[in-house]
């Protein structure tokens, strides 16, 4: 039984119906059944009829709580992990992940890196502080199940991004892809996936895991893969036109890629499947088409230009940015100044230390040269005991003709897309390094990576990703809010749930009405906070233990 209610306003006038009605199923379909109309009775009669069936199994504990006492405390936070369950039912997350143990674990481990990043363990303490168990329906867990799950995530990857990514574009797939590659360095060399290879955070010393992330066209990740941190940017590429084709759906879609990434492999590739790409191309080639007459130096301007190649059947795209050239011609003089600050202290020494070998100062500031990438256009030559500096005019004016231009080439027909086109679409892979950017230090922390399996760290990736999809969701969301979104989430926290106590036992968890702002980041999010949180009574702790005390020092 359950009590139907129900409001009508007619004329102005509001009119509320109860009825006490019974469900059962007749013909494998679910139908009702009225038992009475209860419209007569008093607010106060039928607020005692709902609390009798809604605690029917526990009459008995009721009649013996009428004389004990009634407290009030403040519960577990709710607010955050409510904001982040609602949003990810609304984007497809909670469907993508599965309602059963593991997706709901699973779904625990992506709230947990978007409220506080760290490890399994300490998303386990998080959970202690946060209504996760009752507000997800997990029963008790510790570290070493959310551990397992990560093999779990790996797993099931796949069938995860692809109904994440129906949810995201039910209708038919994206014409663009962006992808990109990063590095993130490993403090230790445990990693199933932990190799040495080209660091771009200029980390020496440490291994590293190659990260590669494929976008939509309006920067949503779609898919994150890890690969050996040996693993060269253009070996990445075919997985990825792999997962377009058969996990995605996709059909002559354009690949975009930063220079470098796509190559002569590649373009193939990317042509027997059907795609099309855009790429930027390198220096020396620009420099070697330059050589061969296909580009013109005069065609480099502020202005897109465009240049075809019947032959190779494909379009070059021009320009010079004059604030990058601005920018390369402010490091060649700073790092002409730090050269020369180092000549003079050469020749300081030199002249206080008559035995101090001239060759030697000179072999030095030339390596130095050497590391600041001067030593094209700039001599050292002695007069002497005295060092000095001669620019060659010549070498320097070669060096400075390419500042600030850039080539992209694609083979997307003209008539598909126009040479601004092409230029904007490779501008958006920006969005990818922003992603990226957020993922490894701003929000995320992709590291430190905790784990050492290749399928925990293939798992741990995925959760990073996921989480990643609900702090853009909630970025546009909050877009016109004051406040960045950590700050937002963190404010959430502060909301708490209220417990009911009878006769010293918690009855009943109630959610307070949120303050003013907390109510604008929830309806500007999509999101409703139910009025009431069952307590279940689970209880979530870790196996390991903090250490109480730190050992004494033998002397």
């Amino acid at each position: 039984m359950f009590l139907d209610r129900s409001k009508t306003t007619i004329g102005g006038r509001t009119y509320y119906r109860f009825l006490l009605r019974q469900s059962y199923r007749a013909h494998g379909r679910v139908r009702h059944r009225t038992i009475a109309n209860l419209s007569r009775c008093t607010q106060a009669e039928i607020e005692a009829i709902g609390l009798a069936l809604q605690h029917k199994g526990q009459l008995a504990d009721l009649r013996r709580a009428a004389g004990a006492p009634l407290d009030l405390r403040q519960g577990l936070s709710v607010g955050a992990v409510g904001l982040l369950a609602g949003l990810a039912r609304r984007i497809g997350l909670v469907q993508s992940l599965g309602t059963d143990r593991p997706g709901k674990l699973a779904l625990w481990q992506v709230i947990a890196r978007v409220i506080d990043q760290g490890s399994r363990l300490s998303a386990v303490r998080l959970a202690g502080g946060h209504a996760a168990a009752d507000l997800l329906g997990l029963e008790g867990f510790h570290e070493d199940h959310l551990y397992a799950n990560l093999g779990w995530l790996a797993d099931h990857q796949a069938g995860i991004e692809q109904r994440l990514f129906r949810a995201l574009h039910p209708l038919r797939p994206p014409e663009l892809f962006l992808y990109d590659v990063t590095s993130s360095y490993l403090e230790g060399g445990h990693n199933a996936l932990a190799a040495w290879g080209y660091n771009r955070e200029g980390k020496r010393g440490k291994m590293q895991l190659v990260i590669g992330l494929l976008c939509d066209q309006e920067g949503n990740p779609l898919s994150i893969e890890v690969f050996a941190g040996n693993t060269s940017d253009p070996k990445t590429l075919g997985s990825q036109i792999k997962k377009a084709v058969e996990r995605f759906g996709a059909q002559g879609v354009t690949f975009v890629g930063d220079r470098g990434m796509i190559r002569g492999p590649q373009v193939k590739e990317l042509g027997q499947a059907g795609f099309h790409y855009i790429t930027a191309i390198t220096k020396p080639q620009i420099e070697a088409l330059l050589a061969r007459g296909v580009l013109q130096l005069e065609l480099f301007e502020e202005q897109v230009a465009e240049v075809s190649s019947v032959a190779e059947a494909v379009r070059y795209i021009l320009r010079r940015n004059p604030h990058r050239a601005h920018e390369m011609e402010q490091s060649r003089q700073s790092k002409q100044a730090v050269l020369a600050q180092g000549v003079r202290e050469r020749n300081r020494y030199l002249a206080e230390h008559p035995r101090a070998r001239v060759e030697t100062a000179r072999r030095h500031l030339r390596q130095q040269a050497e590391r600041l990438k001067l030593s094209g256009w700039v001599q050292l030559q002695a007069q002497g005991r005295v060092l000095q500096l001669v620019l060659d005019p010549e070498a320097l004016a070669e060096v400075k003709k390419l500042d600030g231009c850039y080539v992209l080439q694609t083979d997307l027909p003209a008539a598909q897309a126009s040479a601004p086109v092409v230029h904007a679409r490779y501008k958006d892979l920006a969005l990818v390094e922003q992603d990226f950017r957020t993922c490894k230090t701003v929000e995320l922390e992709l590291r430190p990576v905790f784990v050492q399996t290749e399928r925990s760290t293939r798992g741990h990736a995925l959760v990073v990703m996921l989480a990643h999809r609900l702090i853009k969701e909630l970025e546009r969301r909050w877009a016109g809010e004051d406040l960045t979104v950590g700050e937002g989430i963190r404010q959430l926290s502060s909301l708490c749930v209220t417990e009911v106590l009878v006769g010293g036992q918690v009855k009943d968890q109630l959610v307070p009405e949120p303050r003013a702002q907390l109510k604008r980041l929830l309806a500007l999010a999509g999101v409703s906070l139910p009025k009431r949180v069952r307590p279940r009574g689970v209880k979530v702790s870790t196996k390991k233990k903090l250490v109480s005390h730190r050992p004494r020092r033998s002397k």
